[in-house]
């Protein structure tokens, strides 16, 4: 039998904040577990997208959670992918697997912090290599309210900064030289050696134990200038969780 938690009693949802502020456990998933995000898109000067997205719990083991994603409404087949059971996200970064985002490390409780450090060796055909660091911080309980609801969240934010080593690229210039009547094409080569980029990160998370996942998360990317390229900001629309 399952058990549909509406969006009408989602106000009162989440532990009391004492139980919060001292230690949050992983989450019990079980297969059904459902959760619909509106997701928003940001990329200066002027892009902005918005999706709504489901995700569904497939299967959770002690050490992974198996899961489903795909547009709300979707009849295409959805994703199936594979995270810790912290929701972590791990992938071959130079023949090995390695965490490249942890959003929660449990128990939380405040204060708690950790770290992700990785770098990776031709990510990309811009870039020779990239370095990631960032750290994690339960800050404490915070009322947040998204579509769902309004709930008391045990937050987390992290900050971070990134170096990449670009491609040394060739820069190659032509033009028209006419000498004695005849016409010839002079080409010009110059190769530029490695530039580096660097910039900062900001992720914050809001993560309510009752409901298993976060109703709120937020990442946005700096470039070295200060300035912020990118936003993305999911927010929870509604959620089911299954009963045994």
């Amino acid at each position: 039998m399952k058990k549909i938690i509406t969006a009408a009693v989602l106000f009162t949802v989440g532990l009391p904040m004492l139980a919060i502020a001292q230690s949050a456990p992983p989450p019990a998933l079980k297969t059904g577990d459902t959760w619909t995000y509106v997701n928003t898109f940001e990329k200066a000067p002027s892009v902005w997208r918005q999706t709504h997205d489901e995700v569904s719990v497939l299967r959770a083991t002690s050490a992974h959670i198996y899961y489903a994603s795909k547009p709300v409404g979707s009849t295409q087949a959805p994703n199936e992918l594979i995270a810790g059971a912290d929701w972590s996200r791990e992938r071959s970064v130079n023949g090995t697997e390695v965490v490249v985002n942890r959003p929660l490390a449990f128990p939380l409780s405040p204060g708690k912090t950790w770290n992700i450090d990785y770098a990776e060796q031709h990510p990309n055909k811009m870039h020779a290599s990239e370095k990631w660091s960032t750290q994690y911080r339960v800050v404490d309980t915070e009322t947040v309210e998204v579509p769902a609801g309004k709930f008391q969240a045990i937050k987390v934010e992290a900050e971070g900064n990134w170096t990449a080593q670009l491609e040394p690229t060739q820069t190659v210039t032509q033009a028209v030289q006419v000498q004695q009547g005849d016409t010839a094409m002079v080409t010009h080569a110059q190769k530029t050696g490695p530039v580096q980029a660097t910039g900062r990160t900001y992720k914050a998370i809001w993560y309510v134990p009752e409901i298993g996942r976060w109703v709120k998360s937020v990442e946005e990317y700096y470039a070295s200038n200060g300035v912020r390229n990118e936003r993305y900001t999911s927010e929870l629309e509604s959620f089911k969780r299954s009963a045994e």
